[in-house]
């Protein structure tokens, strides 16, 4: 095989490995940014049977968009949650929302 079509081809694979690698570690991202959320909410979300606090994994989109943007500006009262809520950007909550919205209970 001529060495220009090897190197044609290598960059090809190169390009598709890093394509890869970059969805990966946005997924890592957004599941290290849900992995917050466990400390009060439960592994991947899901609190225990009866608890006061509400499983996150499920719950609509919007809703919980809505909710955490609500405790950022505080109009939504907290006795924690209007706290880390303000360490979010909108986008980190519309990807932790994503990420719990899409995932099954």
């Amino acid at each position: 095989m001529p060495l220009k079509i090897r190197f044609a081809a290598a960059l090809l694979m190169a390009a598709a490995a890093s394509a890869t690698l970059a969805q990966d570690a946005a997924a890592l991202y957004t599941r290290a940014l849900a992995a917050t959320c466990a400390n009060c909410h439960g592994t991947d979300g899901r609190t225990v049977d009866g608890s006061a606090i509400p499983s996150l994994v499920g719950m609509p989109l919007s809703y919980m968009i809505t909710q955490m943007k609500a405790f950022k500006d505080g109009s939504r009262p907290a006795t924690v949650m209007h706290q880390l809520a303000k360490g979010y950007t909108d986008q980190q909550i519309d990807s932790i929302a994503s990420y719990f919205a899409a995932t099954k209970r």
